[in-house]
C-alpha cells in the first residue's frame, strides 16, 4: 500500500498530476484544493489513497492529512465512491464540508458533484458523530453560494461542476457564481464566470 510520495510535478492536468519519485513517473489524481497548492517541476509532497479494483490501481493524492483522513471517510459513506468523494473535496473545503454535516445542512451538500438529496442525507446519518475533529479546525468559510432570484440550484451545481472541471477552485468560483443572479441558463452562468475569471 502506497501511502506517501515526494517528487516533483511533472505534469498538472485538470484533475491529476504526474509525480517523478525518483525516475518513476505516478499519476495521481487530486482535488482542486491539492492541484492549486502544486507547481509545475517543483517538489510536492501527497499523501496517497491507493485504490485497488478489478481493472487497475489508482493513486489519490491529498495535500494534508486532514484532506486524506476526511477522504477515507467519505469513502467509507455506502455509494460514495473515491472519484465522488474527490469531486466533494474540489467542491467545498473541509471545514466547510465538516460544519455543513454537523449541522445537517443537506442544501449545502446537495450544491457538491455528484451528490443527490438522499447522498447528502447518508453523509449526515453516518458522519456526524465522525468530523468533528476537522469542523473547527480551520477559519475558511463552507460552500454558501446564497444564490437568490430565478437561478436554480441545478444549473448552479452544473456550472460549478464544470468550472471545477476546468481547474478553477472553490474560492475562486464562489464569489464570481453571486453575480449570476439573472443568468436563466448553465450555459449563460459558465460565460459569465469565465469571462470574470479571466480578469484575475
Amino acid at each position: 500500500m502506497i501511502g506517501f510520495l515526494r517528487g516533483q510535478v511533472m505534469a498538472l492536468k485538470t484533475d491529476y498530476c504526474l509525480l517523478d519519485v525518483n525516475g518513476v513517473g505516478y499519476r495521481v489524481f487530486v482535488a482542486g484544493s491539492t492541484r492549486n497548492k502544486l507547481r509545475l517541476k517543483d517538489e510536492a509532497s501527497l499523501y496517497t489513497y491507493m485504490n485497488v479494483y478489478q481493472d487497475g490501481i489508482t493513486l489519490y493524492g491529498f495535500a494534508t492529512e486532514e484532506e486524506y483522513d476526511v477522504f477515507q471517510l467519505l469513502i467509507g459513506v455506502s455509494g460514495i465512491g473515491p472519484k465522488v468523494a474527490l469531486g466533494i473535496l474540489s467542491g467545498i473545503t473541509v471545514e466547510g464540508l465538516c460544519k455543513a454535516i454537523q449541522n445537517k445542512q443537506a442544501t449545502v451538500l446537495t450544491k457538491l458533484p455528484g451528490i443527490g438529496k438522499k447522498s447528502a442525507e447518508r453523509l449526515i446519518l453516518e458522519l456526524k458523530d465522525k468530523v468533528g475533529f476537522a469542523a473547527g479546525a480551520g477559519t475558511e468559510e463552507m460552500l454558501t453560494l446564497d444564490m437568490e432570484g430565478p437561478v436554480g440550484d441545478d444549473i448552479v451545481s452544473e456550472a460549478q461542476a464544470a468550472l471545477i472541471a476546468l481547474g478553477y477552485s472553490q474560492a475562486e468560483i464562489a464569489p464570481v457564481l453571486k453575480k449570476a443572479v439573472k443568468c436563466k441558463t448553465t450555459e449563460e452562468i459558465i460565460k459569465l464566470a469565465l469571462k470574470e475569471l479571466n480578469r484575475f
